[in-house]
């Protein structure tokens, strides 16, 4: 997707009812990346349609080396409001602080079935980040909400940093209804789940955010 065509997206997901944008800018052969020339247009092309915070990945996947990731971040002449660590990644700690000290929110990323939490409760930059995405990645529907609270389990405190929590593939909307009782933030979009609870395949991020409310909503209610 170009840089324009994220953008489209972002401001159709915020008129649905989005706070915020969480975004993976990506190369013209649709590999994530690291590299100001492409985080540069990214963000302005958002930010030219919507008001709201936006970040960005800072995934290993994007940048196997940690070395060159912490380089990349160093690099950034256009800043993202927040990004996302995850913890269990080697070099996680250097990039956090290395965000820290631009000015850029962190989202400490804490995976089920790594040792995210554990590192991440041994941290000295714990109380210092913006807050801690735990993304729950267990695709199973059937057990992904018990994936969901060992996680939550296993992070404990949480160094007093609020929670969003998230589920993937087919754990994507337990989860999410887990998030609405427990009255914490949550997230979804195309990077998590491409279908809505019915099954049916959604139409973008917008029909994802739109539903993902009334679903939060509604067993927030319950709850």
């Amino acid at each position: 997707m170009s840089p324009e065509d994220i953008a489209h997206s972002a401001a159709k997901a915020v008129a649905a009812g989005a706070t915020e944008i969480h975004v993976h800018p990506k190369t013209p052969c649709g590999h994530d990346s690291l590299s100001p020339r492409v985080l540069a247009p990214t963000l302005e092309a958002i930010r030219a349609r919507v008001a709201v915070p936006v970040g960005v990945t800072t995934g290993a996947w994007a940048e196997p080396d940690p070395a060159a990731r912490l380089a990349r971040v160093r690099s950034w002449s256009v800043l993202p409001d927040l990004a996302s660590v995850n913890w269990h990644e080697p070099g996680a700690e250097a990039v956090a602080e290395q965000l820290i000290a631009r000015g850029v929110g962190v989202e400490a990323g804490i995976w089920s079935g790594t040792d995210g939490a554990a590192r991440f409760a041994a941290s000295a930059l714990g109380p210092r980040v913006l807050r801690v995405l735990a993304e729950v990645t267990d695709p199973d529907p059937a057990t992904a909400e018990a994936s969901a609270r060992t996680l939550l389990t296993e992070l404990g405190s949480a160094h007093g940093r609020p929670v969003l929590l998230h589920g993937e593939e087919g754990g994507t909307w337990p989860v999410l209804r887990l998030a609405g009782r427990l009255g914490l933030a949550t997230r979804i979009g195309l990077e998590d789940t491409l279908v809505l609870p019915d099954g049916r395949r959604a139409e973008g991020n917008a029909q994802l955010v739109a539903e993902g409310l009334v679903q939060y909503g509604s067993f927030r209610r319950s709850s």
